[in-house]
């Protein structure tokens, strides 16, 4: 039987609690994340919310040679805009996750966040072109699976010129999240990767960002949304006073 979801418009639901919540971001490459939830990291910021940012790929190497372009000063710079201090980078070299053993990412997950104990995943989705992306969201899948007790949400998120160039296209939101607040951080953010922003009408634009933004904000009657397709929510029962 399918199971249809309500739109969330607001943090406290993904959270699950009105308590300090841990949150988890796990990207491929700088700016994904930006891409994907980065309005949701700035509001997770602004309601005293812990986010650590996890990027697996360094996303210069393969396209920028050996010089690269300066994407730890933009990951940095992102990253502050969005009000986040805890960001690693896992070290992997740039599409190579689909030719690397699943056990060597999910170990790389799994020591960056020993002793965090996230309660809110958000990852890349499995139904990316992008194939960094696929392996990095099978990976999570394991590192995070029910066993891991602490995860209370699971999301994956949407990723402009990959998730709308996968064929079939086949992610459904069933998460809508008011970025109303954020989307000009967002939008800063973004603009900190100079070598990953790309002219108009690209999904990559700053214009073209933001416009999806607005778009997803009308399937839900707000001004900008981000969306999310759930994993797993885990849902407690509260005890009575």
């Amino acid at each position: 039987m399918e199971v249809n979801f309500l739109p969330i418009v607001s943090l406290r639901e993904i959270n699950l609690s009105e308590e300090q919540t841990r949150v988890l971001v796990i990207a491929a490459h700088p700016d994904d994340e930006v891409l994907g939830c980065g309005g949701a990291m700035a509001l997770h910021r602004d309601r005293g919310d812990e986010v650590k940012l996890l990027i697996a790929c360094e996303g210069e190497s393969l396209r920028y040679g050996e010089a690269g372009v300066g994407q730890h000063g933009h990951i940095e710079a992102a990253a502050a805009a969005l009000g986040v201090n805890d960001w690693s980078l896992l070290g992997f070299n740039d599409q190579t996750l689909d030719t690397t053993p699943q056990t060597a990412i999910i170990d790389a997950l799994m020591r960056a966040t020993e002793g965090y104990e996230p309660n809110v995943v958000y990852c890349q989705s499995g139904e990316d072109v992008n194939s960094d992306h696929l392996a990095l969201f099978r990976a999570a899948l394991v590192a995070f699976r029910p066993t891991a007790e602490s995860v209370r949400s699971f999301l994956t998120w949407y990723t402009a010129s990959s998730t709308d160039w996968a064929f079939p296209r086949t992610f459904t939101p069933d998460t809508w999240v008011d970025i109303s607040e954020a989307i000009d951080r967002k939008i800063e953010a973004m603009a900190c990767y100079e070598s990953e922003v790309r002219a108009y009408p690209h999904p990559r634009s700053l214009e073209s960002i933001r416009a999806q933004a607005q778009f997803w904000g009308t399937q839900a009657c707000l001004p900008f949304a981000e969306v999310f397709r759930t994993v797993r929510r885990v849902e407690l029962p509260t005890c009575a006073d």
